[in-house]
């Protein structure tokens, strides 16, 4: 049973994968073939340097390290909202958390992409485990029945749907037309006034802070974005509440 399963660019079947059990290592390269090591994957573009990089399997999860002297590589979580990690040249044994990653490698005029699939993660059950006492506070206090909830959802939303991370967030304007079906009373001040509650509460904000100017705005509007997806707020399954069931909860 393998642990880790390498998916070089362009596979089409399994006979293509290449699968690790915990120990085992892969280079992989313009010349990777030629090294002598017992599992190798050749990437024939001349933008691919011929020792790029090593994978190593571990357990439930695996290391990469870049042998590039030169080029920065990206591992990123195609299901994760814009998450991934950046390897700088040279860095040797960093971890990679992800189940499905994506190593990104620039080659000359285009971007490689090699898959790597790791164990499914295990979890605590639903039993609870704590010592009796008291409850302990949670760090972020939402209610996803809330107007304000569906509109950091919609906030969020190219990001949750794997658009890239450039991508503009959307507009006031665009988050009403997004959320009027559910919600027949949304107009630009009340979405704007669900942000600014929003800014206060994940505590971006001083609770009697003033009213700031559109650039500001646009500032927090990032920065809630990205409390949310960094510490899981909002999720690809809370999506559903932008479609016909939109803002259905009651007000704040």
């Amino acid at each position: 049973m393998h642990g880790i399963i390498v998916v070089p660019p362009g596979c089409t079947g399994r006979q293509d994968q290449v699968g690790l059990v915990p120990g085992e290592r892969l280079v992989f390269g313009r010349e990777a073939e030629f090294l002598g090591h017992s599992h190798s994957l050749v990437l024939a573009h001349k933008g691919v340097s011929r020792l790029a990089g090593e994978i190593t399997a571990v357990g439930a999860f695996w290391t990469l390290s870049n042998l590039n002297r030169r080029q920065t590589y990206v591992v990123e979580n195609p299901e994760g909202a814009g998450e991934h990690i950046k390897l700088a040249p040279g860095r040797l044994d960093a971890p990679i958390p992800f189940e499905f990653a994506r190593i990104l490698l620039p080659a000359a005029d285009e971007l490689l992409a090699v898959e790597v699939w790791a164990p499914r993660h295990d979890y605590l059950g639903s039993e609870p485990w704590e010592p009796q006492g008291a409850t302990t506070v949670p760090a972020f206090c939402l209610d996803r029945s809330k107007r304000y909830f569906a509109v950091l959802v919609a906030l969020c939303e190219p990001r949750l749907r794997d658009m890239p991370a450039h991508t503009a967030l959307p507009t006031s304007e665009e988050i009403v037309r997004r959320l009027r079906p559910g919600w027949s009373a949304a107009n630009r001040a009340t979405v704007q006034w669900n942000i600014n509650y929003l800014a206060v509460k994940l505590r971006l904000r001083p609770p009697r802070e003033s009213a700031e100017t559109g650039l500001r705005r646009n500032g927090i509007k990032e920065s809630l974005v990205a409390v949310a997806l960094r510490f899981d707020l909002v999720r690809e399954e809370d999506l559903a509440l932008l479609g016909e069931d939109a803002g259905v909860g009651e007000e704040r």
